[in-house]
């Protein structure tokens, strides 16, 4: 594996595959519970490659699934592209703060991209909170005529290998 880009470093934490649960409602749609397995690698430049799938904590099918690349900008700012299935991609920015052990990320989405079939999101926010082997994170989402609210929430686990 290539060294860790320096730009990069003070996302090291966050390198690994992360499993856990988590739940998600919106008011077009039923509350359900998830399992999720993310991903955070790296091939040596200033980026973090970022892959994120689900599936239904019932019956296991699969329900969502992510990818994009997570970039420092600056001291505490940070940027996140994603790139959804369904036909949205987000461009968004924000703050990183660290500590000893932790990382949190405070993101919003400044541009969302959408295919004439997608559904009409206008507004995405994403919080992680990076505590030594556990990490959380909310997202928010305004989308089909509803104003921006909590949509998403999970606690995954460092797996080790």
């Amino acid at each position: 594996m290539p060294e860790l880009h320096p730009d990069i470093a003070p996302l090291a934490g966050l390198l690994g595959t992360w499993k856990g649960q988590g739940a998600g409602e919106y008011p077009t749609i039923a509350s359900f519970a998830y399992l999720e397995e993310v991903t955070f690698g790296h091939v040596g430049k200033p980026f973090l490659a970022y892959s994120q799938r689900t599936r239904a904590a019932d019956d296991g099918r699969p329900l969502h699934a992510e990818t994009g690349y997570l970039r420092r900008t600056g001291a505490g700012s940070i940027e996140f592209v994603i790139s959804h299935p369904f036909g949205a991609a987000e461009i968004e920015e924000g703050t990183a703060e660290f500590s000893e052990g932790g990382v949190e990320l405070e993101l919003a989405a400044k541009t969302i991209g959408l295919t004439s079939t997608a559904k009409n999101i206008t507004a995405i926010e994403r919080t992680f909170r990076l505590s030594g082997d556990e990490l959380t994170y909310e997202v928010r989402m305004g989308a089909v005529g509803q104003p921006l609210q909590h949509h998403l929430a999970a606690t995954l686990h460092r797996q080790t290998t």
